[in-house]
């Protein structure tokens, strides 16, 4: 059975101008950057103040334990579960697990959604 953990704290999604805005000391962020953005995800007390764009009013929760590269599907399973109910995600992968993002107003219902569909959901 695959386990999820609920990530206790509210998150945004930004542009940034450069890295030199985020406060690199913080615990949780993630940094993707390409020849078109910086783009950003942390926590929303975390949020620069000077951002291109961002959307607040992001929840999520992370698929627990360390994701083997060979598995195949999890990422693609979970969101179909989700978008099979109308809700949108924003996902984010780190070497070794998968973050999924939903709006707050989404976060109990796709919880309870992944739940009927066998999968653990535990506190942070």
């Amino acid at each position: 059975m695959m386990e999820l953990k609920k990530l206790d704290y509210k998150l945004t999604v930004c542009k940034v101008a450069d890295i030199s805005a985020i406060d690199l000391s913080t615990e949780f962020f993630f940094i993707g950057k390409t020849d078109e953005e910086i783009s950003l995800v942390c926590k929303t007390e975390d949020t620069p103040e000077s951002t291109i764009e961002r959307e607040d009013g992001w929840k999520g929760f992370r698929i627990q334990g360390v994701l083997d590269f060979s598995l195949i599907g999890i990422l693609s399973k979970i969101t179909g579960i989700l978008a099979d109910h109308k809700i949108g995600v924003f996902a984010v992968s780190t070497y070794n697990t998968d973050y999924i993002l939903v709006k707050e107003e989404n976060f109990e219902l796709s919880l309870k959604v992944l739940e009927s569909a066998g999968y653990l959901t535990k506190n942070a």
